[in-house]
């Protein structure tokens, strides 16, 4: 190796260590090379899809999704002892969603580059264009279709126009354009996993390296301290969120750990929940969920002993529960042990309650409460709001035990009923003489 061409691999490789970050550029431990990972700046609501044929049986749909990133066309290579002065670099250029002969055209370009720049060095011309031509050089636009067949080789033609065969695992054997290019793709499924999830990745890093204002405390933070809502764009700052959610779940307040932005419906997930407040409260706020979806599903119900309380499943229209772990037999709707035929007992403190509920029923539901109440009990729950409002606002005549109200007047109370006259402060019957003199005495009261 000439000592000019030595020197110049090394400050090449040194320039390229110092002006791209280890993602982008990272230098080989063993032979003068490395490998270089390039993502394309993609236009904003960029869409990539895999048509219906060319996806297999296990979806049922075609696929697509629009993306800010795609995962990177990566250039492995190796510094010969003649470059720059007489021999091009070694290299492969591989990538996910690039069909093989795209792969192709473009180390058809990289070529063409060095013939350009012959004697001189080139690796970081190549980067530049691949990161900044490709999409053109390529003729690729949204929607993008990713030319992938799932099933042995078929000719299909890819967005530059040039005819391709290809299958699951990669091109097939009928037409390969360069033995440099490699779509390096082991299936469809991996290949649409791998696409989602570098895009979220690569959106985190760049989320997580920007800075926000909390509307909260009105504080700018880095990324990286704060959370986002994606479904309504929203940011606030983690400290704050924490104690927002800290508070809630205390409180049991589980279906409500939403984005503080006022009217706002987006709801927290549980790994942005659990990644704030820690795993001490993440475990009640864990627990609580469960319990309040159990309480909406129609067909779970509790064990009624307040040491066991265990949840199961109750058959549709059974009236008598039977507990999964300790074997108890209840009613289904008194929750009292189980009684056949009897009607449900019922509290003087929930007639009031049932009274309410009967009179917002439908019919159906009218004939359910007397059937499981009886309907005397129904009736006498009915009328309880009278028979409170009399007791209130009446009193019993001593003598013939009438209710008698009082709308004004002194407290000579007179009963319609028997003809005696009696106090109302006191219920002492009066004299019917002078009923009188009993009130303007008050230490007869």
């Amino acid at each position: 190796m000439a000592k000019e061409d030595k020197e110049a691999q090394e400050d090449e490789l040194l320039a390229l260590a110092s002006i791209y970050s280890e993602d982008e550029f990272k230098r080989s431990e063993t032979a003068l090379g490395g490998k270089i990972c390039v993502c394309l700046d993609l236009p904003p609501n960029f869409s990539v899809a895999i048509k219906g044929d060319c996806v297999s049986d296990e979806y049922a749909k075609s696929f697509e999704y629009i993306v800010s990133f795609l995962p990177p066309i990566i250039l492995n290579f190796e510094l010969p002892p003649g470059y720059p002065s007489t021999d091009p670099p070694a290299f492969t250029l591989s990538c996910k969603w690039l069909s093989p002969s795209q792969l192709a055209l473009l180390c058809q370009r990289l070529d063409d580059l060095w013939e350009k720049y012959a004697g001189g060095v080139v690796l970081f011309a190549w980067m530049q264009f691949l990161k900044e031509g490709t999409l053109e050089y390529l003729k690729i636009n949204s929607p993008y279709e990713i030319q992938v067949c799932e099933f042995g080789p078929q000719c299909i033609k890819n967005n530059s126009g040039i005819s391709d065969s290809c299958s699951a695992t990669g091109p097939a054997e009928a037409v390969i354009w360069d033995t440099r290019a490699i779509q390096d793709m082991k299936s469809v499924s991996a290949l649409i996993e791998c696409i989602l999830d570098f895009n979220e990745a690569q959106q985190k890093k760049c989320f997580d390296s920007k800075w926000y204002m909390c509307n909260i405390c009105f504080l700018e933070k880095v990324g990286s301290e704060c959370t986002h809502f994606k479904k309504c764009e929203h940011i606030y700052c983690n400290a704050c969120l924490k104690d927002y959610y800290t508070v809630q779940i205390q409180d049991g307040q589980v279906q409500a750990l939403n984005c503080p932005e006022p009217k706002c419906s987006s709801v927290a997930t549980p790994a942005q929940v659990k990644l704030l407040v820690g795993e001490e409260f993440f475990s009640r706020y864990d627990r609580l969920l469960l319990q309040s979806s159990l309480d909406l599903m129609a067909d779970v119900v509790y064990c009624p002993r307040p040491n066991c309380r265990t949840p199961f499943i109750l058959e549709p229209g059974a009236k008598m529960g039977i507990c999964s772990s300790c074997k108890y037999a209840f009613c289904t709707l008194c929750k009292l042990a189980y009684h056949a035929v009897a009607y449900c007992n019922i509290t003087q403190e929930k007639l009031l309650l049932v009274r309410e509920e009967y009179l917002e029923a439908d019919e159906a539901g009218k004939k359910l409460l007397e059937k499981r109440y009886g309907k005397n009990v129904i009736v006498k729950a009915v009328e309880m709001k009278s028979f409170e409002w009399v007791e209130k606002n009446s009193k019993r005549c001593p003598n013939c035990r009438v209710n008698i109200e009082k709308s004004g007047g002194c407290f000579v109370m007179f009963c319609t009923a028997c003809k005696e006259n009696f106090c109302w402060n006191c219920s002492v019957v009066l004299s019917r003489g002078d009923p009188h003199s009993h009130s303007c005495n008050p230490s007869l009261c």
